[in-house]
């Protein structure tokens, strides 16, 4: 046996000899220390040394992640492009961007790729309705948002509920906005009591249909939230009506008298909430230190603003106060007027669309700490002669000014503009006030002083008497460097051609470098002025609103809301 198996061993270390010596010939020294360090190399691997293999997982699993990363953000950029957005790590904006259930299902598995998000808007898209809880279930990825927008999404009562679940995954929400979701009144808010974190500082639920019962609702959810600042619920006009036999002044009285325990709420805001004398004396008895105060567009408390003005007069650090649109009589201006000295923080009031006002805006503007407001608005307010020259006393601190809808001002505008201080104002409006080619010529020479350089709005719109003269003037005389918005349309079916002053326009746009907009509606052009027009905003960006012409070169109207603005 062994003279057998001596052969067949010698053969097998002949055999590996000989490879092994052809490959010495063909390497020299260096390469054989070098093929002996490989081989070194191996061995180490094959036994297993532990800090190697420790350190080369490390690196494994790095490269690992690293990969799965870029593979995840490489998706959520295709995603974003696909609905024609662009990529952001903090910010995810998919508003308007007709959203269906299987895109927010894919978000869903997107948001681990996402950890330092913090702020979502998947706002006006309807189509996700009925199935939030796709992408409410996976908010524990993102635990950062601090903002969070869903407004018109037709969310229902088990959306809010998958909301409510939710909010304990994103700790340091600061801002929620639900607004325009009709399915958020009648109790859905329920499922908001003790969930929202008291990190909260802005709260918007704008026409959610809310009732008397989710005011009480809101009464309880607003006690958890010492952070809370801001509160919209403007257009809710139930907000104090009964509902199935409930008392809806006693919701209302719950809420307002909860607003007491929130003693950070610098801002509330109530516009078209069917607010009546009762529900102003409620309010009024627990109203906290406000800046911000907004109770327009509630025509039913006409007659029992004195219910609040005994507050109002407490309110020493109230900026803003908006109440136009309230059908204020001669009773309620007089009890506002009476308490106006004491508001000595006031900035901005807002008395506009209501009609007895001009009857004694002079005892208001002489109520009023003119050297600090900023702005008055008084647009439909039929103001006298005498009112709009008291105006002009306060015209030098004002930031805006608006008395659109005023005729007295027609033929006057000199009373205003003489008393400008230069580069204050920034907003003038001007709607419908019977203006001549004389006003446009006095408005061009204080263009050309520089008084407007800061202004950034100019609503010259529905004053058909003046000439192309005055247009022309106002074009060319400059000084409107800042001037964002310019409004020229003219009243409906009116039909006059713009040649004579377009030229003047279209000069004076390399001196409008901050201009973003042009509405001339009801003026005319030749199909060539047209082109010209639009070539020359296009290429700098502006937009322009015009009527377009049918086949046959007439108008094709477009209808705006303000045409019944002054009926």
């Amino acid at each position: 046996m062994e003279a057998a198996e001596g052969p067949r061993g010698r053969d097998k270390r002949t055999a590996l000899d000989v490879i092994m010596s052809q490959i010495r010939r063909k390497r020299s020294a260096t390469d054989r220390k070098s093929l002996g360090r490989f081989l070194s190399w191996n061995a180490e691997r094959a036994t297993g040394i532990p800090e190697d293999t420790e350190t080369d997982s490390v690196v494994a699993e790095a490269a690992e992640r690293e990969s799965e990363r870029e593979l995840g953000w490489g998706r959520v950029r295709l995603f974003l492009q696909r609905l024609g957005k662009r990529e952001d790590s903090r910010s995810l904006s998919l508003a308007h961007c007709d959203v269906t259930a299987t895109d927010l299902m894919e978000l869903a598995t997107l948001l681990p790729f996402l950890p330092g998000l913090e702020e979502v808007d998947l706002s006006w898209n309807d189509l996700i309705g009925c199935s939030l809880r796709a992408v409410t279930s996976h908010l524990q990825n993102v635990g950062g948002v601090r903002t969070l927008r869903l407004c018109s999404c037709r969310l229902n009562s088990d959306d809010i509920a998958a909301l409510g679940e939710s909010l304990g995954c994103i700790p340091l929400l600061e801002f929620i906005d639900l607004s325009w979701n009709s399915g958020v009144g009648g109790g859905a808010l329920q499922s908001l009591l003790g969930k929202l974190p008291p990190t909260l500082r802005e709260l918007h639920l704008v026409a959610c249909q809310l009732t008397a019962a989710d005011a009480t609702i809101l009464g309880g959810i607003l006690s958890c939230l010492p952070s809370l600042s801001v509160l919209d619920l403007s257009v809710n006009p139930a907000l104090t009506h009964s509902v199935e036999g409930s008392d809806g002044l006693h919701g209302f009285s719950d809420f307002a008298s909860s607003l007491s325990h929130v003693s950070s709420l610098s801002s509330l805001r109530l516009q078209a909430c069917g607010l009546t004398a009762d529900s102003l004396q409620a309010l009024g008895a627990s109203l906290p230190s406000l800046r911000e105060l907004d109770l327009s567009c509630n025509k039913s408390f006409s007659g029992g603003l004195n219910q609040l003005t005994v507050c109002l007069s407490h309110l020493t650090h109230l900026e803003s106060l908006d109440l136009h649109l309230c059908c204020l009589t001669h009773t309620d201006l007089d009890a506002l007027i009476q308490v106006l000295p004491g508001m000595t923080s006031l900035s901005e009031l807002d008395l506009s669309s209501n009609q007895e006002l001009g009857g004694v805006a002079g005892r208001l503007l002489s109520a009023l700490p003119l050297s600090q407001m900023r702005r008055l608005p008084l647009n439909s307010c039929s103001l006298s002669l005498e009112a709009f020259t008291a105006l002009a006393l306060a015209v030098p601190s004002l930031r805006c000014v608006d008395v659109s809808w005023c005729k007295v001002v027609g033929g006057r505008l000199s009373l205003l503009l003489d008393a400008l201080e230069p580069s204050v104002l920034t907003e003038l409006r001007l709607t419908s006030c019977q203006l001549t080619t004389q006003d446009l010529l006095h408005l061009a020479s204080v263009c050309k002083r520089d008084f407007l350089s800061s202004l950034r709005v100019l609503d010259l719109s529905y004053n058909g008497l003046v000439s192309s003269e005055g247009w022309a003037a106002m074009f060319s005389a400059g000084g409107l460097i800042s001037l964002e918005e310019i409004d020229l349309s003219l009243r409906p079916m009116t039909a006059i051609p713009c040649s004579d002053w377009l030229p003047a326009l279209l000069c004076a746009l390399p001196r409008l470098p901050a201009l973003k907009r042009v509405a001339m509606q009801r003026w005319t052009f030749s199909g060539k002025e047209r082109q010209q027009l639009s070539h020359s905003l296009k290429k700098r960006g502006v937009m322009l609103e015009a009527d377009s012409t049918n086949k046959d070169g007439a108008l094709e109207f477009k209808a705006t809301n303000r045409e019944t603005a002054e009926e």
